[in-house]
């Protein structure tokens, strides 16, 4: 019942999209009474026109969006749908309502009744949620079927060329851009519009009518035993036949249950490729066209009461769950893969912080480094030109100690005070060199921790492309388990077929017997004949036709009739000669 709601809920959000006219996402209340009213009907829900009236009543709020018209519309009337309605007609409805203001007035290449097939279609294959869209792996799998129905190839490279083509803004097409792209005929080249039109019929009877297989068939009477043609439709738990393929005149049904089966029959009555259903009240006698039909036909309701004993849906609408849950599970995958692809990054940037705050630290020494050798250049100048200074002032106070030694020997002491001076400052060069020399070993141990960091970044790209690797080899395993199942499902179809011929060569062993029984009676009669006719003999011989002989002395056997002909030893002589003779026989 949750996925009729959900099929419904696409139909309904496509009517109340429509009917908002300003794209405010709110409708008058006015036009949601009448949508509610025509819901009921079309659902076959009871009117409860005191709620319609009380939930919708005029007051100054103003329109109701679509949160909230949904608490009326679940509680009013889905809950209490049930699945004895007319979808086709509930779809035209909603389909009526938003037609006109959607379809494109471009021409296209089919009708407006293959239009509104495809939008029944996509709302069978769009996502389960709002706004509705179809993903590029459905629209491919639509476009595989349409052009599968219409006797084409499929075009990989073009729907590819297509694809890199896709908006990437737009994770999807809305239902008029996919009818617009079915529409214009760019998958379908060469195809006239009744070939797409029969070809959009057939995949619209498949996903949304459950038509497992259809086709024209000979079925033989139950009451007149006569052979009369039938268009046949199977369905996951019914086949219904009809005088054409129009679907007008419905002659009967044949329920289907896990107690049902088919099996082949041999040709009889100038009538070839049977083959019998067999149900709890009936069996059916149905002739096929060829021998390719009759084994479709037995393979796809074999396959029907199989998935009738699972409790399985029916194919096309089990292979859409597993692809909507395949693609969940790939979202998960790429929504896990972001998410350690951001925390890489954010490790990355914070590295990068970091290493951007060592950089303007290494920065800030070599520009101190910097400061302090041009500061000691410009001391050691200073130092050199007062030195160069201090000699020139030395040989000219040497030249005047010369000439007056006594005279200058306190001027000896200050300039032996100064040379001490100078080693002081010499000394302090040589610290300042020293200090020189440890500022290049930091800095030398900061690149050597920023080449550590560049070597953890490298490994966590290596791990990163390790995890892609792995998910490369789960796809790649998730397709050799895809192959395996297909062996296994051959291999089954290779079984069934031996259970048929060891069933055929069983019926013609049971065929051969009961001719052998046929003739086995036949000799039983002839001997009995021939039995009783010896008995005639012997009564005739013993009873009828006796000897006139001299009577015995002994005493006579006395019957109902008088005295009998013979005597007990002579009867007794007589019986005995009989049986000898007869064993003789």
């Amino acid at each position: 019942m949750g996925d009729l709601k959900d099929e419904l809920l696409k139909a309904i959000w496509h009517a109340f999209t429509a009917l908002d006219v300003d794209h405010s996402g709110k409708v008058s209340k006015s036009q949601l009474k009448v949508l509610s009213h025509n819901l009921c009907t079309v659902l076959k829900v009871p009117h409860d026109p005191v709620a319609l009236e009380e939930h919708f009543r005029d007051d100054d709020e103003g329109p109701v969006s679509n949160q909230g018209y949904m608490p009326y519309l679940n509680k009013f009337i889905l809950e209490k749908v049930q699945d004895n309605f007319d979808k086709i007609e509930f779809n035209r409805m909603c389909w009526t309502l938003c037609v006109k203001k959607n379809l494109t007035k471009s021409p296209l290449l089919i009708t407006e009744e293959d239009a509104f097939k495809v939008w029944v279609i996509f709302n069978f294959l769009s996502e389960d949620k709002y706004p509705l869209i179809i993903v590029p792996e459905e629209i491919e799998y639509l476009l595989k079927k349409l052009t599968e129905a219409m006797g084409g190839g499929w075009q990989q490279e073009q729907f590819e060329h297509y694809k890199i083509n896709f908006d990437d803004s737009k994770d999807g097409l809305s239902v008029w851009e996919l009818i617009e792209l079915i529409g214009n005929g760019q998958f379908s080249k060469g195809m006239d519009r009744q070939t797409v039109s029969m070809a959009i019929n057939e995949v619209f009877n498949e996903l949304i009518l459950d038509v497992l297989k259809q086709g024209y068939m000979m079925k033989k009477g139950h009451r007149r035993k006569n052979w009369t043609e039938r268009w046949f439709v199977l369905k996951p738990n019914v086949i219904y036949y009809y005088v054409s393929e129009d679907l007008k005149d419905k002659k009967g049904d044949i329920l289907l249950d896990e107690n049902c089966c088919v099996e082949p029959l041999p040709d009889k009555d100038g009538k070839k490729c049977l083959f019998l259903i067999k149900c709890f009240d009936k069996t059916f006698e149905i002739s096929a066209s060829d021998k390719k039909k009759k084994q479709e036909w037995i393979q796809a309701i074999h396959s029907t009461i199989h998935l009738l004993k699972l409790g399985s849906p029916p194919p096309h609408k089990e292979a859409r769950q597993r692809r909507k849950e395949l693609r969940k599970k790939l979202l998960a995958e790429q929504e896990e893969l972001e998410r350690q692809m951001k925390e890489l990054q954010a490790a990355n940037e914070n590295k990068q912080q970091e290493l951007e705050t060592v950089r303007k630290k290494l920065e800030e020494a070599a520009s101190r480094a910097a400061e302090e050798e041009k500061k000691r250049l410009q001391t050691q100048v200073e130092l050199q030109t007062r030195f160069s200074t201090e000699l020139e002032r030395e040989k000219l106070i040497r030249q005047q100690m010369e000439e007056q030694v006594a005279q200058k020997s306190s001027e000896l002491e200050q300039y032996l005070q100064r040379v001490r001076e100078l080693e002081d400052m010499y000394l302090k060069l040589q610290d300042a060199l020293e200090d020189e020399r440890q500022a290049r070993q930091d800095e030398e141990t900061v690149r050597k921790l920023q080449a550590r960091l560049l070597e953890e970044e490298a490994s966590k790209r290596a791990e990163l492309e390790r995890w892609h690797l792995e998910q490369q080899q789960a796809i790649q395993m998730t397709e050799a388990e895809k192959q395996e199942l297909e062996q296994q499902r051959v291999m089954k179809e290779q079984a069934l077929q031996e259970a048929m011929a060891q069933l055929a060569q069983l019926e013609l062993e049971r065929k051969q017997a009961l001719e052998q029984y046929e003739e086995v009676k036949k000799k039983l009669e002839v001997a009995t004949s021939t039995t009783k006719s010896w008995k005639d003999k012997v009564a005739h011989h013993e009873g009828l036709i006796r000897l006139i002989e001299p009577g015995s002395k002994n005493p006579h056997l006395i019957t109902n009739w008088g005295p009998a002909a013979f005597t007990q030893a002579e009867l007794e002589e007589r019986e005995k000669n009989w049986k000898e003779k007869k064993t003789t026989e």
